[in-house]
């Protein structure tokens, strides 16, 4: 059955794109089939998998308008085994013109639901704000949301803001929705700073933080200008061995056995 997780920060720059990529490599690499659906306009999660952005005639928002099925949109990437529902600046336009669409909220759920089956787990990359295409990612995490949290005290705030709005939308359209975990991302073993941020979102978030710790890294920095995963690029570096530890505890917790 498929498992869909969507990743979710309103706050920029915390590593959800790097999240949402790396768990993905990890997860193929591990046995699993994989689509990464990429829902932000800057097309970030489609050209760090190599895919340039202003060679996509067609992707994320075709899907969203009903224009094109989601099936004929994909784009496969054979040596990382993983497959990619790709965005393009076009997606900047698809909010306005959902503004008076009937279920604008759940565009994104209906779009994905022939896809079930066909793979083990499709992770959403949102946008870094609280905006419809969010919304639309959020409704459609059938089983949990994934939310990175960057190692400093102003990403504390945005995450209190970020929980205020989850509750809101589990009370007015999907009381089901949960969270699946927070990761915390950019950890700098040399600092207090960071050990002092785990700890402060451990006290909020006793059980919902993932085991595995992302690290400040300049390899998983220099992945994305590369085209590539860190699985691909440097799968021997710290943020490697992190994101597939990663991707180990989630397959664990979701009863996945693996090698």
């Amino acid at each position: 059955m498929t498992k869909t997780y969507t990743l979710v920060n309103q706050k920029g720059g915390v590593g959800k794109t790097t999240t949402a990529i790396n768990l993905g490599a990890y997860l193929a690499r591990l046995g699993q089939r994989v689509l990464i659906v990429d829902l932000d306009a800057q097309a970030n999660a489609t050209s760090c998998l190599g895919v340039d952005k202003s060679e996509i005639s067609a992707g994320t928002y075709e899907a969203l308008l009903g224009l094109k099925p989601a099936a004929s949109l994909l784009w496969k990437n054979p040596d990382l085994k993983l497959w990619l529902l790709p965005s393009s600046p076009a997606l900047a336009g698809a909010e306005v013109e959902l503004v008076d669409t009937p279920r604008r909220e759940f565009r994104l759920r209906e779009a994905l639901e022939p896809l079930g089956g066909q793979y083990d787990y499709i992770l959403i990359d949102c946008p870094p704000s609280l905006s419809l295409l969010t919304i639309n990612g959020l409704l459609a995490a059938r089983d949990g949301v994934i939310v990175p949290v960057q190692c400093e005290y102003l990403a504390l705030e945005g995450l209190g803001q970020l929980m205020q709005t989850l509750q809101r939308i589990r009370v007015s359209l999907f009381p089901e929705m949960k969270i699946r975990g927070l990761v915390m991302t950019m950890f700098e073993s040399r600092t207090n700073l960071s050990a002092d941020v785990v700890a402060e979102v451990h006290k909020f978030f006793p059980n919902q933080i993932f085991r595995a710790i992302i690290p400040r890294s300049i390899r998983l920095a220099e992945a994305p200008s590369q085209g590539k995963p860190i699985s691909a690029h440097a799968p021997e570096s710290t943020g490697a061995q992190a994101y597939e530890a990663l991707a180990r505890e989630i397959l664990l917790g979701d009863g996945v056995t693996v090698a």
